[in-house]
């Protein structure tokens, strides 16, 4: 049988689509983690390991880890969050180094009462401190279906993208004297747990342990990244998140995502730092 030119490049179009498509989803749940606490909480919902639930009781909470360890990396997965009242509750997505001068990149999901939006609350940790927060109310309802979210770690920045919008860079801004996370290998988190006492309007709203068990889906877990053995990391050839940049288009996303959604800004916050927001931030 023969194909035109045409057909041919059809084809091909396709196949990269499908081979990036693979690319994008390849990790397993089965394969490439451990639910390290929850006492069967934590579940892997399906024979491929593309599903895994996370739940919360009033005894306990959950979590998984990364088996591997990171220096720099592209960590993504698609979320459904807890329904309904979910006050109290907090779900992630990060990286996390060990020690008491960690660092730390977060995805944190604040629960609410039912009809009032999560808040979506990211942070860097640097050498054990934090202090930079940005908090947002998101376009669309997470406990619907599934939202894919995405954190990039470069030598150069950090990007958190929203189903692929980015809404928060975090440059290395050492020049100035400011700390970045490069030294300490980091394994990728996940976890589900009850923080009533400031999660939810400050800890006015609590958990209504009635509701529970609380579950939240994760699904297509992948990271592609630095892997850190033996003492030292391991690239993969040409990985374009290594040295991704947000041209002007993903900066105005940012724009957009900040200006409309963003509901607290520690750069903004004076009455916090009297003395003059972080140097970061200037």
């Amino acid at each position: 049988m023969k194909f035109s030119s045409g057909t041919r490049f059809a084809f091909l179009v396709l196949f990269l689509i499908a081979a990036q498509s693979v690319a994008v989803y390849a990790g397993s749940f089965h394969k490439d983690v451990q639910i390290h606490w929850g006492d069967g909480r934590g579940k892997v919902r399906d024979r491929d390991g593309k599903l895994l639930s996370l739940s919360l009781d009033k005894s306990s909470g959950s979590g998984f880890q990364s088996n591997q360890e990171f220096l720099y990396g592209k960590a993504e997965v698609q979320m459904k969050l807890v329904a309904g009242n979910s006050a109290g509750t907090v779900t992630t997505f990060y990286l996390k180094a060990p020690g008491t001068m960690w660092d730390e990149i977060d995805f944190e999901f604040l629960g609410n009462i039912s009809g009032h939006p999560y808040t979506l609350h990211t942070n860097v940790y640097t050498q054990g401190s934090g202090d930079k927060e940005q908090q947002f109310h998101l376009w669309f309802d997470p406990t619907k279906n599934f939202h894919t979210y995405c954190i990039t770690w470069n030598p150069q920045r950090i990007i958190f993208t929203v189903d692929g919008i980015p809404i928060r860079e975090f440059k290395n801004s050492e020049s100035i004297g400011v700390p970045f996370p490069k030294n300490q290998p980091m394994r990728v988190y996940a976890s589900l747990w009850e923080a009533e006492h400031w999660a939810t309007r400050g800890g006015l709203e609590k958990t209504d342990w009635s509701k529970a068990p609380f579950t939240a889906f994760y699904r297509n877990y992948n990271v592609e990244g630095c892997v850190w053995a033996n003492g030292k990391s391991s690239c993969p050839a040409n990985s374009p998140w290594y040295t991704q940049t947000l041209d002007q288009r993903g900066l105005d996303k940012v724009k957009w995502a900040q200006n409309k959604y963003m509901v607290y800004n520690y750069c903004t916050d004076t009455k916090r730092f009297p003395k003059g927001v972080p140097k970061v931030c200037t």
